[in-house]
Order: structure tokens, then C-alpha cells, then sequence
């Protein structure tokens, strides 16, 4: 989860605009070829007294009267006439005149590449795919030609300009993100990493932690056949059986200046160097992964998200990664299989378009396709010189990760007793309905209206990326209060559900149309320290503070080709949660950390239980309710 004023205050440089965003699903228009791209609309700055007027409203439900009096005074303060906020907001509108986007790149180098946290677990999101028949290692290899076909596939679209447009409430969204994926790496640096895009025309595979450049394309320019993907990755398999090497992509779990310092030494080796640029110029790393711990049909879905979000560790197949990468194929064992998203690159509604597309590239019937009759280039394996400083920074990426690991806490729910057609006969979008069910479970577990953060995708706009608004409100503060207060009957409980439900729309509403706050309040900060002026009160004032100190992140995610997404959260103590829903259904994955003073009962699956609860209780009153 993504908090604006931990890292606000950091300067950065300048790097190309490349998380977990998943609002209203996204529907393809076959036929055409991103003609859209140049037509989109830039990113409006909203109006300062509006936002001005927004945050005060969110803030209400939080503060204590006393502390809404003195952050009052300072908004005032910031924005009357001929203020502070007005220079910055002029200075914020001539930027968005001058420039494609005036939020992405801050955004993304302020909240992704300046982001000192692990990626694995952390950061990259992972997608869970549909499960697949194959139970052993031929079958293993076959299903990753396959899958490397399919990604080559998109690829070739991407490239050409041939990927279908995506649409949202009709209207063209950005495709931009799309081949951010492909070609890319992340590279650490001291507090700001950098991102890259390359025009390498080959992949690495890494199996038992051993990386080898396999070329992705025939002499003629035609990707390689999955009769030829199966030749070269059995090749690297045979070639690769050693289960004791030492896992150089275990550095890339570590916390980022940490492993700018390790690669700083690895790359003072000219083969390190070499081997190192051989894979971030890939167009994508394909894991061929081994054993993950045994478990019962119930804890599946559980340890293969782990898989696909840090690899279930150093023993299992976390050193079997480059989490740098912008995009990473995972296949395991007895049909496992996913991927790994790099933030920096995309967001989540583009993970999950990208998803689709891979699934549907593995379910497309085998076509006979005749091999040219050119020998293939053997894989090359990639080797490192390790110094015994690198193999200790091993040592320590290796403990550092189980320790990850082990306090990751997931729990996912497949809620059946009603979906989103239950809810829509009511009249209420599923989407706000489900927010209310999180905002009860949390107000019944702590006791409190907390920051809650839901992504909202912008990519209506011109590299447009996400917004994460706050979706607290007085309407919905008052509902949650108000709901097991048995001196408050039900009708009364109902008026205040239909109002806290029409606000949350309203302001969703607000936010894909760009006028949320998140991003605004970000800009005006964002100028203030490149202005070099003294930081207004208002960002300094402790309610800002709390304002963005999230408790609770969630997400729609539409759910395409029974692809799953796994993503963790940030700090301890604070929950993830992607919800979906079908016509009958609502499935979710809460997600949190756990820490030495996270209580036992207030873990993923408590959560989880009582979301499953504020669901049924809602459904109970607006069934009560309907029929008087």
C-alpha cells in the first residue's frame, strides 16, 4: 500500500513515467491498433477550493473536535486569496500545461522507484493463474513453451501496435503501461532507483537459481516455435541440475539501498556485468520453479500466492527470481503457475490485462507449426564471480527473506452465499456495497474510523496512472457507528447506508474523472519543495499525518480468466485487501503483516471473518428493510 506523506518529503531525479489499481473492468475493442493514444485528455488539476473543502470533509470523521478546529485555521490560511495555495496551485497548472502528465512522474519515482522497501512481498504483485494439467517435469516444460508463446505473442502485438484499445465506462483508456512490462528492469541505486527499457531480442530463464539468455527469435524474425521452446528449455534443465548453487537472485528480495550496495560490487566484475545487463535487458525472465512445501487442497491457493508474490522463500524458490524485472513467467510444479509484476512498470488493471492475455495464449489449441531447419543456438548459461563480501550479502538476503516470508500473513475467502446480483437488485453498485462491508469489519475489530485508501485507475487520461482516494466520509463514519447501536432501528440504518453509498459513488465518481484530492494534495507538496519555499502548515500539521496513514487499502479487481492477483501491504498492521465478485459470488484476499505487536486475533483470516459477517448483516438489513 502506497503512503503519500512517508516519502513525500524526498527529492528526487528524473526518470521515464512508467499498483495496485482495479476499479470498473476494462473491455477490449477488437481491431484496433492504440489510435486512441494521442486523442486522450491530460489530467485535470482540480479546483483548490474544492479540494480544499474534500479534505476537510474526510478529515471529520477522524479528528478530535479541538484538532479539526487548528487544521481548519490552516487550510484557511493556505488557501485564501493571494496565499500559498494559490501560487502553488498557478505553478501546478502551468505544468500541466507544459508537460503530458503534471502527477505521473513524481508519483512514480516519489511512491515506487524512491521506495526503499523490498520488492518481493513488498512492492511486485503476483497473479495466480487458473491451474493446469501437467504433474510432471516434461509436462512442466511443455506448459512453459507454451506460456513463453503466448507472452511472445503479446509482445508481438505490443510491438506492432496490433493490441486491441481497452475502454472504461466508454471511454479510451491508455495503453501505455502495456509495453512498459516488456524489455524492462528496475535498477537499484541509493535512494532512487532508476527504470530502463531495452531493445534485447532475447529471454532468461532461471532454473534451480541458474540464469541462462535463450534467443526468443529465428533468423527470419519469427519467435521461436513451442516445439523449439521445449528443445531449448529441456536444454537448460539438463544443464542446470545442481540444487546447491548459489542464488545470486536472492539479492534482488533485499531492502533497495542495501542491494545498490551489493550490485554495486557485483557489477565491478566485468562477467558479473555482463550477466547482470544480459538479464534486465531481457524481454522477460521465465522461473522454472522446483518443490514448494506439501499442503491440503484448502491451503493451495494460499502457498501459491506465496509462490508467485516472493517465492515461499530462500529454501523453496525465492533465490529463482529477478524481481527487478518488469515481468516475470512462474511456472511450478504439478500445474502451477503465474506471475510477477513489476509496479514501477504498470498498475494493477494492466497486470490483470496482461494476465488474460497469457491465459488465453495457453488455452489456444497447439498448432503444427513447422521449425526452420537452422540449428538453434544453445542457451547460454550466465555465471558470476562471487567475492566472499557477495556471498555474505547471500547469507543475508537469504534471512532476511524467510523472515518475510514467515510473517506474511494471507487469508482468501470465497464468499458464496450471495454476488453482485443480489446487491443490484437492490440498486446499489457491488463495488460501494462491498466498501461499507470493509468499513463495518474494521470499525467492529478496532473500534475506530480509520484512513481507508481505494485505487481508482486514471488511465483515462494521457499516462495516466492511479489515485488513491480516501474513502472515508461523514455518510459512511456515521453508518458504521450507527449499525450495532441497538437504540437505532433498522429503517433509520438503512437511510444511513443509502446515504453513505450515494457519497462514496459520488466521490468515486469524482476521482476517475480526476478531481480527488490524493493526487492533488501530492502536486501542491511536490511544488512547494521544488519551489524551494517554506512547507506549508497544512502539510506539516499532524491531521495530514493521519489523513494518509492507512489502515485499510482495497481494490477491485476485475476478475479475468480466473486470474487472481496477490499483492502485500507495506507496514505491519495494516491490511490489503482485493475483492472481486460474480453474479452469485464475492471472493477476496486479505493480506497484512504480522509484528511483535500485532495482537493473534487481529490477523488476515480475523479480518476476513469479519468481513464474511458485515456481508450477511448488510444483506439481513436491506432484506428487512425492502420488505416493510
Amino acid at each position: 500500500m502506497l503512503r503519500i506523506c512517508s516519502r513525500a518529503m524526498i527529492k528526487v531525479g528524473m526518470v521515464r513515467p512508467f499498483h495496485l489499481v482495479k476499479p470498473v473492468s476494462a473491455t477490449l475493442v477488437p481491431g484496433r491498433n492504440l489510435s486512441q493514444q494521442k486523442g486522450l485528455p491530460s489530467q485535470p488539476v482540480p479546483p483548490l477550493q474544492q479540494t480544499c473543502d474534500h479534505y476537510l470533509s474526510y478529515l471529520e470523521p477522524m479528528l478530535e473536535e479541538d484538532e479539526l478546529k487548528q487544521t481548519e485555521k490552516l487550510v484557511e490560511e493556505f488557501r485564501k486569496a493571494g496565499g500559498v495555495g494559490e501560487r502553488l496551485q498557478r505553478s501546478l497548472e502551468m505544468k500541466a500545461r507544459n508537460t503530458e502528465n503534471w502527477f505521473t512522474e513524481d508519483f512514480v519515482k516519489g511512491e515506487f522507484l524512491g521506495a526503499r522497501k523490498p520488492l518481493a512481498g513488498f512492492s511486485n504483485p503476483g497473479g495466480l493463474f487458473p491451474k493446469a494439467d501437467y504433474r510432471d517435469k516434461k509436462g512442466q516444460i511443455r506448459f512453459a513453451a507454451k506460456f513463453i508463446a503466448g507472452g511472445m505473442e503479446l509482445k508481438t502485438m505490443i510491438d506492432n501496435e496490433t493490441l486491441p484499445d481497452e475502454y472504461m465506462r466508454g471511454k479510451p483508456l491508455c495503453m501505455k503501461q502495456f509495453e512498459q512490462l516488456f524489455s524492462s528492469c528496475r535498477i537499484p541505486d541509493l535512494k532512487m532507483d532508476t527504470f530502463e527499457q531495452y531493445t534485447n531480442k532475447h529471454i532468461t530463464v532461471v532454473h534451480n537459481g541458474q540464469f541462462f539468455v535463450m534467443e526468443a527469435y529465428n533468423s527470419d524474425g519469427s519467435p521461436l516455435t513451442i516445439d523449439q521452446l521445449c528443445v531449448q528449455l529441456e536444454r537448460i534443465c539438463n544443464s542446470s541440475l545442481q540444487t546447491d548453487m548459489e542464488p545470486v537472485g536472492i539479492l534482488t528480495t533485499q531492502q533497495r539501498d542495501s542491494w545498490s550496495k551489493t550490485y554495486n560490487s557485483l557489477i565491478k566484475d566485468e562477467t558479473n556485468k555482463e550477466s547482470v545487463l544480459a538479464i534486465q535487458s531481457s524481454i522477460f525472465t521465465v522461473c522454472l520453479d522446483g518443490a514448494m512445501p506439501s499442503v491440503s487442497d484448502d491451503k493451495y491457493r494460499d502457498r501459491a500466492f506465496r509462490q508467485m508474490l516472493h517465492g515461499g522463500g530462500s529454501q523453496w524458490n525465492s533465490g529463482n527470481r529477478w524481481f527487478d524485472k518488469g515481468l516475470q513467467l512462474i511456472i511450478g510444479e504439478h500445474g502451477t503457475y503465474g506471475a510477477n509484476f513489476s509496479c514501477a512498470a504498470a498498475d494493477g488493471v494492466v497486470h490483470m490485462s496482461v494476465s488474460a492475455h497469457l491465459v488465453a495464449g495457453v488455452k489456444k489449441p497447439e498448432v503444427q507449426m513447422r521449425s526452420p531447419m537452422e540449428p538453434l543456438p544453445v542457451p547460454q548459461k550466465l555465471h558470476f564471480n562471487l567475492t566472499p563480501e557477495i556471498e555474505k550479502d547471500i547469507e543475508e538476503a537469504k534471512q532476511h527473506m524467510d523472515i518475510l516470508a514467515q510473517n506474511m500473513d494471507l487469508s482468501f475467502t470465497e464468499f458464496d452465499h450471495f454476488g453482485k446480483n443480489f446487491i443490484k437488485a437492490h440498486k446499489i453498485r457491488p463495488n460501494v456495497f462491498i466498501q461499507m462491508a470493509l468499513k463495518l469489519a474494521y470499525y467492529r475489530m478496532y473500534q475506530r474510523i480509520c484512513p481507508s485508501l481505494e485505487y481508482v485507475s486514471l488511465r483515462a487520461f494521457k499516462l495516466g496512472r492511479i489515485s488513491m482516494m480516501n474513502s472515508n466520509s461523514p455518510a459512511s463514519a456515521a453508518f458504521v457507528k450507527a449499525f450495532d447501536d441497538p437504540k437505532i432501528q433498522n429503517p433509520e440504518k438503512a437511510d444511513l447506508l443509502e446515504k453513505a453509498i450515494k457519497e462514496h459513488a459520488w466521490y468515486t465518481d469524482m476521482a476517475f474523472k480526476g478531481q480527488d484530492i490524493y493526487c492533488h494534495l501530492y502536486g501542491l507538496q511536490k511544488q512547494a519543495l521544488k519551489e524551494k519555499i517554506p512547507m506549508p502548515d497544512i502539510f506539516t500539521d499532524t491531521s495530514y499525518d493521519k489523513f494518509f496513514d492507512c489502515k485499510l487499502g482495497s481494490s477491485y479487481i476485475s476478475k479475468k480468466s480466473g486470474c487472481l492477483p496477490c499483492f502485500g501491504p507495506e507496514v505491519p498492521e495494516q491490511y490489503d485487501v482485493l475483492y472481486t465478485f460474480t453474479d452469485n459470488q464475492i471472493e477476496f484476499t486479505v493480506a497484512t503483516f504480522k509484528s511483535p505487536s500485532t495482537c493473534e486475533e487481529k490477523n488476515a483470516s480475523q479480518l476476513a471473518r469479519a468481513v464474511e459477517n458485515a456481508l450477511l448483516d448488510l444483506k439481513i438489513l436491506l432484506e428487512n428493510t425492502s420488505t416493510s
